[in-house]
């Protein structure tokens, strides 16, 4: 069996057509059809039923459709892999995460992955959820670790990661510090921390208010460390999230469940990466997180 003839039988069903697959291929209609009859014969089954100038599937043919379709995309993948490969004389992955991120699981995701591909070279960016988002959609990165604001797009590998639970992280000295767990509502009087960019600062302070709920002043920091030293001088709370293993709150600060309602607040995380940018390294790097999680 030829590779060609599957290309040829999944673009006859696709176009519905043996004239405008033949068109397609470049190649006359009978030679097409010549392709399809052969390809019966070697399986010695039927796979296309023709009536007229009209055709239908067998269970056979529809079978070998959708299995065609999957092995000729693996293989244009594997050849365009293989190609990338022997191009490049630096192999490179760059991964984009954000900057109020405050696990362990990132870093050794990327040490367990350095260890096993030594070939490849690791950038990493930080930033906040939309300068990531421009990162990865002008190509700057190959994948990134964001949360799920927007609804999951087509273009893009949206690869679940984790549900994480919500906290907050305030100055042991307020008196909030002594509840089991904190509420929107008990916290819309203290001036929120943000870890932002000062060009991010409005957007970021949309989501926390007006999609998640957050009241009150918000005031902004440039990295974690500044967002903690905000939270022991006593200037307002970090909202923090678990995902995957948290660090100790450190000492003179206390992480307390932040609960919207009744219950713990929730957030979903993602790895993404665009479906056209897929490589062998992306994909490993992202089971190698997931192992982490």
């Amino acid at each position: 069996m030829l590779m060609r003839q599957m290309n040829y039988f999944v673009r006859v069903v696709e176009c519905n057509s043996f004239t405008e697959a033949a068109e397609q291929c470049y190649i006359s209609q009978s030679a097409i059809s010549q392709q399809i009859r052969a390809l019966e014969t070697e399986l010695g089954i039927k796979l296309i039923i023709r009536e007229n100038r009209k055709f239908h599937l067998t269970p056979a043919g529809d079978y070998f459709y959708w299995h065609s379709k999957e092995l000729l995309s693996e293989i244009e993948k594997m050849e365009a892999e293989t190609k990338r490969l022997g191009s490049d004389n630096e192999l490179q992955l760059t991964i984009g995460y954000l900057s109020g991120y405050n696990g362990q699981e990132l870093h050794q995701a990327i040490a367990q992955f350095t260890e096993k591909y030594p070939e490849v070279s690791i950038n990493i960016i930080n930033g906040t959820h939309e300068r990531l988002y421009e990162l990865l959609r002008n190509g700057t990165v190959d994948m990134v670790l964001n949360d799920q604001r927007r609804a999951f797009s087509d273009e893009y590998v949206n690869d679940e990661l984790i549900e994480c639970e919500c906290y907050v992280e305030i100055s042991a000295k307020n008196p909030l510090a002594s509840n089991d767990h904190l509420t929107l509502d008990e916290l819309k009087r203290m001036p929120c921390i943000l870890i932002t960019s000062q060009e991010q600062r409005h957007t970021e302070q949309d989501y926390y208010e007006n999609t998640l709920g957050f009241g009150g002043n918000f005031i902004f920091a440039e990295n974690l460390d500044e967002g903690h030293l905000l939270v022991l001088s006593g200037r307002g709370f970090l909202p923090i999230e678990s995902i995957g293993s948290l660090p100790a709150a450190g000492s003179g600060i206390r992480r307390l469940a932040l609960f919207r309602g009744k219950s713990q607040l929730k957030r979903k995380y993602c790895l993404f990466w665009k479906k056209e940018n897929a490589t062998y390294y992306v994909e490993e790097f992202a089971q190698s997180l997931h192992a982490q999680l």
